[in-house]
């Protein structure tokens, strides 16, 4: 709950003033029915129309001013909730922001949207409600207790009976709801993730005609969710029926006590109506208690695991301070013996050792699941090494700040992402300070001019995830933005596979004049073709390493994946 309440430190006088109107609205509603027996005992039974009238004025002024309080005492809630849950909600994006790709994997994107979303509305309301509530109800159960004996002592007693009982009740249905509350959540989860899934691949899916099977297993997952929504709210709907149990036999007995005092003139008929009416009044709220404590249970397990999140620790700055100094090296990257598992997971990349030297490219090849992203993605510390040491220019990555590391390496993804606004303010995400001339240079380098030309300037709009775009023009558009950030080290993952074969040759011998050591990921043997040392991956391992040539005669798969792309080829690379 520390994040709760460090987040309503800002609403400090709104969390003071929304219970305090409470109270004070409150405090009219306990003394309404004192009015009400004066109206009936001195009004109505002596006949005084004078007395009645002024009485009603009273009320009606009463009414008035509650309702003043009523509504200024909503609206400090609503706006301590609201900006608590804004804070709180701003706190875990910025969380977020530094989570290494590991805690990113790990958690979940359909979890951390759910967080987000459903979680934090949850907490909103519960503060809401909390504010609004959690002082008065108590106040008023107490309060008519207390002026209920102030109309008879005796009376009074069945209150004092009724009461612990009610507790007693309302406690375990929270009891028995809170863990069950945080189940529902998970399956929320899992229902948040199916859609997730469906609206990313809804191509795939359409292309496979497996709308059927997807429709089925989300009908699977919201029964799931419903269930589990049945279970807690059937557990929760027992409070009503059993307040109004208890409160009910507690009117019984009360009116059959009252009954006989009225007979004998111990009491009037106005008090009877009072007591009532305090009773009536114990009931309403506790019901609305119990609908408090519902809210606040979803609350508090919605909050925890918001505050699970933000208790987490992101990605150190520096992942092994004593690593911090280095040696010279005249290799811009040297990887030695670099082992790297996924978590929990079987080697992904084994015993890799290599060197590049400044301005070099480095091509990358092998089939699917080889390793070769996994290889790049150590680089910029996306992922640590778990044996070995991946070293840029004699340091450890490990030791050095990763925001050092990132700013020395520029990374072109497999998926080309583009954010909504204009093509200048994407590529600016390179160099904010790059100016227009620096722009166009990485633009006319990443073979992209055609593309700008075409949507009228750097300025032209840029839709969410760069919709209004192909596929080869956001991947133009992304390498562009990488090259104004003129990285020591630059990284392609695969990130021309929409070019056609001459755009691509004409990006490669464009991406040779740079100063930049360039890695170069493809499945294409094209594009690593005139590199000066490719690697070849299998199954996480090197399988041969070399230039063109040399990998002809001495790796049979890259032999392999060269001789099937091209097949009227010699060895050589030349036409036959």
């Amino acid at each position: 709950m520390k994040h709760l309440f460090s987040c309503l430190k800002r609403f400090r006088a709104e969390c003071i003033l929304a219970p305090l109107f409470k109270l004070l609205e409150a405090s009219l509603e306990l003394v309404t029915p004192l009015i009400v027996a004066l109206i009936v005992d001195k009004g109505i039974a002596e006949g005084d129309k004078q007395f009645i009238a002024l009485m009603c004025l009273v009320l009606v002024g009463m009414g008035l001013v509650g309702c003043a309080f009523s509504i200024a005492g909503q609206f400090f809630a609503a706006r301590a909730a609201v900006g608590c849950s804004a804070e709180l909600r701003s706190r875990l994006f910025r969380k977020l922001q530094p989570f290494s790709f590991s805690q990113i994997d790990e958690m979940g994107t359909s979890t951390m949207i759910t967080r987000m979303t459903s979680d934090i509305n949850q907490v909103q309301t519960g503060v809401n409600m909390t504010l609004r509530l959690f002082l008065r109800s108590p106040f008023i159960v107490f309060g008519a207790m207390a002026m209920a004996f102030t109309v008879d002592a005796k009376a009074a007693l069945v209150f004092v009976g009724v009461i612990p009982l009610l507790a007693a009740a309302v406690y375990s249905v929270m009891g028995a709801c809170i863990p069950l509350y945080k189940k529902v959540q998970a399956k929320l989860d899992r229902v948040f993730l199916s859609v997730r899934e469906n609206l990313a691949g809804v191509r795939v899916i359409r292309a496979f005609s497996m709308e059927e099977k997807e429709r089925r297993a989300f009908d699977g997952h919201t029964r799931e969710l419903e269930r589990a929504q049945k279970k807690v709210g059937r557990i929760s709907a027992l409070t009503g029926p059993v307040t109004y149990i208890l409160i009910n036999l507690a009117l019984i007995l009360l009116l059959y006590l009252s009954a006989g005092r009225v007979d004998g003139g111990i009491l009037l008929k106005g008090d009877v109506i009072a007591l009532y009416s305090y009773l009536s009044q114990i009931l309403v709220e506790l019901i609305k208690l119990a609908n408090l404590i519902v809210t606040m249970t979803k609350a508090v397990s919605c909050q925890q695991r918001v505050g699970k999140v933000l208790d987490s620790e992101g990605e150190p700055s520096v992942l092994e301070p004593t690593l911090s100094a280095g040696h010279a090296d005249s290799a811009a990257v040297r990887f030695e013996h670099v082992s790297f598992a996924y978590g929990g997971g079987g080697n992904a990349l084994s015993d890799v050792t290599f060197m590049a030297r400044p301005g070099e490219t480095i091509g990358i090849i092998g089939g699917t699941g080889a390793g070769k992203s996994t290889l790049v993605n150590l680089l910029p510390r996306f992922y640590a090494a778990t044996q070995g040491r991946v070293l840029l220019k004699g340091r450890d990555v490990r030791g050095i700040p990763f925001e050092e590391v990132r700013e020395r390496v520029g990374v072109v993804p497999q998926k080309a992402v583009l954010f909504e606004g204009t093509i200048r303010s994407n590529l600016l995400w390179g160099n904010e300070n790059a100016t227009d001339d620096e722009l166009m240079e990485a633009v006319r380098l990443a073979q992209a001019e055609d593309v700008v030309a075409s949507k009228g300037g750097l300025d032209a709009p840029v839709e969410q995830e760069g919709k209004n775009f192909s596929g080869g023009q956001r991947q133009r558009l992304t390498i562009a933005r990488a090259l104004v950030k003129k990285p020591e080290i630059l990284i392609l993952d695969d990130s021309a596979s929409a070019l056609d074969y001459a755009t691509d040759a004409r990006l490669r011998v464009a991406l040779r004049s740079l100063d930049s050591t360039v890695f170069l990921v493809s499945q294409r043997a094209a594009s690593v073709l005139h590199a000066d040392l490719i690697l070849v991956l299998d199954g996480g391992r090197v399988a041969g390493m070399g230039r063109h040539e040399e990998l002809l005669k001495t790796c049979e798969i890259y032999k392999e994946i060269y001789h099937t792309q091209f097949r009227d080829t010699d060895e050589k690379g030349v036409q036959a």
